[in-house]
């Protein structure tokens, strides 16, 4: 049978002469005889490939995952946040991935029949071990597919264009193998040096791969919390006893990032991808922990300094040319300074637009200067060459994404991606390392099940702030945990730190602002979400919602895709509703002015599946959208495990 990668066949593997050049992997099926397979070439070439080169990750980590996660500025990335989807960037990941399930499978199969033969002292005891190693990367791999389009065909790779199996089968399997693997495992066996450096997550330190998937155990039950809580609790307690999980950073899954073009360049280096600050983050951050700029900015310039805000500042109100038909609670602002307060973490991911002389500012795209054009105009009509210049040098200012009509085309700033905090550089040039699973993640999940009354080894208070110590380990910023873990001051949706603090923000509170047109200050009465009228619905500042805005915020930038699971499963955190001046044709449901309260479909819910599939093997294609996908493969339809 012909192999087409678009029906998720098995591609071949042939020989690879060293595990540190992974590109000289032959994937000519003639190239190679059983015999010559390794089981660590295998492995090394789909953890290596599914790092995502430059291409695919554009495509897929951030122009459909980040943009999904607002993870960056929806004004400046792909689309999905507003429901739309690019076909080739489907189908530039759809060929990809199945080359890097081709090799994971082709690990376990090789193992298999290795094992059948004849094999040295150290094989007998390294290859069974190699075998569970592809099996706990495979599930990874299949979590990312399902979590993405909603379906997985379990027997892939298989030499058969297999059906599709629900998201439901796919999880219990999962779930299955993970348990399976890891207690197959024996972690007292010694990898020589050769074969370490062909397992570039872990240099098969197997006891490392153990801790992995009891982590992805708990990750993908807590998945089923909200649809199937009696299996959600039974595997998460599996996992959990014993914390023989990510507990530390130096059992963290990640992998180092390379210059150049390969699959090890860092998935955030294209020059012309902005990496600009979302209004739905900003929201999250500012005011979270209550620490001062002025101290979070002692060794910064003098000029930057000087534009940090008093703490009842909003912005200038601009309302002619900011959308206000969103939900998003600064609607209508421009901010022309730096915050008076904000989560410390804000600082280290992003950059301060026009801070060149710091070295981690970013200037991409490197080969023009737009990066230093801070100052833009906003048109009173579409004929006026004068307008009203902004300038957004040292400013700290975001904007709502959706349709901003006739606002958008007299609004030359609100997107223009210099103006708006971007990445750092230092995320972005490939000297970073992608991180898969963190040790924050696992005391998130922890004090997650501990809230939901699950027996854990940490209370849910330990648990929320040992996560929140990690993450701000990770970020160098130590000296400022023990305020922030104290602080009841609310974020700009009503969410405070402190894990006793479950009261809720009041309706309003007094604030000052600048009328941008007639230049004078005035009272604003400044309004905090309706916690009735969010996708969540139940509470702006109640202990879930702690632990998901901290987790969303430490998983930044590198797990996107974990963000929109929580977002689909829960309606947390707090995204703004997508702007409405003119209709949005890809989100029919979300009419012009009809932003509250919040529904299911104003947020994308899955990635489709690429045209191809459809031609490739349209009898799958019809099973999967037919079965398991309520007969519409759309970005609107919600999966398995969603808020319904």
């Amino acid at each position: 049978m012909k192999a087409n990668k678009y029906s998720l066949l098995p591609l071949a593997l042939g020989v690879m002469t060293a595990c540190s050049d992974f590109g000289s992997i032959n994937t000519d099926p003639t190239a190679a005889n059983e015999e010559q397979i390794r089981v660590e070439y295998a492995i090394n070439q789909s953890i290596t490939e599914a790092q995502q080169n430059p291409e695919v990750a554009e495509r897929c980590f951030v122009l459909n995952w980040m943009d999904a996660a607002r993870y960056l500025d929806p004004n400046t990335g792909g689309g999905l946040t507003v429901g739309r989807h690019k076909d080739d960037w489907l189908a530039n990941y759809y060929g990809h991935y199945s080359q890097w399930m081709s090799a994971i499978t082709l690990a376990i199969n090789t193992a298999d029949s290795k094992m059948k033969g004849e094999l040295t002292p150290h094989e007998r005891l390294s290859i069974p071990n190699m075998k569970q190693v592809a099996r706990i990367w495979r599930v990874y791999l299949i979590s990312e597919f399902t979590d993405s389009f909603g379906v997985f065909p379990i027997a892939s790779f298989q030499g058969q264009n297999p059906m599709f199996d629900s998201t439901k089968d796919v999880y219990y399997y999962m779930l299955k193998e993970l348990k399976e693997a890891s207690e197959a495992i024996d972690p007292k066996v010694e990898a020589k040096a050769e074969e370490k450096r062909c397992d570039r997550a872990y240099q098969f330190d197997y006891g490392n791969w153990i801790r992995y998937a009891n982590s992805m155990r708990m990750r993908l039950a807590m998945r089923l919390s909200e649809v199937d809580p009696t299996k959600a609790k039974s595997e998460f307690e599996a996992a959990v006893q014993g914390m023989n999980i990510i507990t530390e950073a130096k059992y963290n899954l990640s992998i180092k990032e390379d210059k150049g073009w390969t699959a090890l360049t860092g998935v955030l280096t294209r020059e012309w991808n902005a990496m600009a600050l979302s209004a739905s983050v900003n929201n999250l951050m500012l005011g979270l922990g209550g620490i001062p700029s002025a101290e979070l900015l002692k060794n910064a310039s003098e000029q930057i300094r000087k534009k940090i805000k008093p703490e009842d500042y909003m912005g200038v109100y601009l309302e002619q040319h900011y959308t206000l038909q969103t939900d998003e609670p600064r609607r209508g602002f421009w901010f022309d300074g730096i915050p008076y307060s904000i989560d410390p973490r804000a600082y280290q991911l992003y950059m301060i637009p026009g801070d060149t002389t710091n070295a981690r500012y970013c200037r991409y795209p490197s080969w023009n200067k737009k990066y230093s054009e801070l100052r833009r105009k906003l048109l009173k009509d579409k004929n006026d060459t004068e307008g009203m210049e902004l300038d957004a040098t040292y400013t700290w200012s975001t904007a709502a994404p959706g349709s901003w009509g006739e606002k958008g085309g007299l609004n030359n700033h609100y997107d223009w991606a210099w103006s708006i905090p971007r990445l750092a550089l230092d995320y972005r040039d490939s000297s970073n390392s992608r991180i898969f699973f963190a040790s924050w993640e696992s005391y998130f999940l922890i004090a997650e099940a501990a809230l939901r009354g699950w027996t854990t080894p940490l209370t849910g208070k330990e648990a929320y702030e040992l996560g929140i110590r990690h993450s701000f380990a990770y970020h160098h910023l130590e000296s400022y945990v023990e305020q922030y873990l104290a602080s009841e001051t609310y974020n700009n949706v009503g969410t405070s730190v402190k894990w006793e603090h479950t009261e809720e923000p009041p309706a309003t509170k007094s604030m000052s602002m600048v009328d941008g047109y007639t230049k004078e200050k005035k009272a604003y009465t400044y309004h905090y979400p309706v916690a009735s009228q969010t996708l969540y619905g139940k509470s702006l500042n109640d202990q879930l919602t702690k632990i998901i805005t901290q987790k969303y915020l430490a998983n930044m930038p590198w797990l996107p895709l974990e963000a929109w699971n929580d977002r689909r499963r829960l309606g947390l955190p707090f995204f703004e509703v997508p702007a409405s001046e003119e209709p949005i044709v890809t989100m029919p449901a979300l009419k012009v002015g009809q932003f509250s309260p919040q529904q299911l479909t104003f947020y994308p819910q899955r990635m489709k599946f690429p045209s191809t599939l459809e031609s490739n093997n349209p009898r799958g294609y019809k099973h999967a959208v037919d079965s398991y996908l309520a007969g519409k493969d759309e970005v609107l339809t919600p999966l398995w495990w969603a808020k319904k």
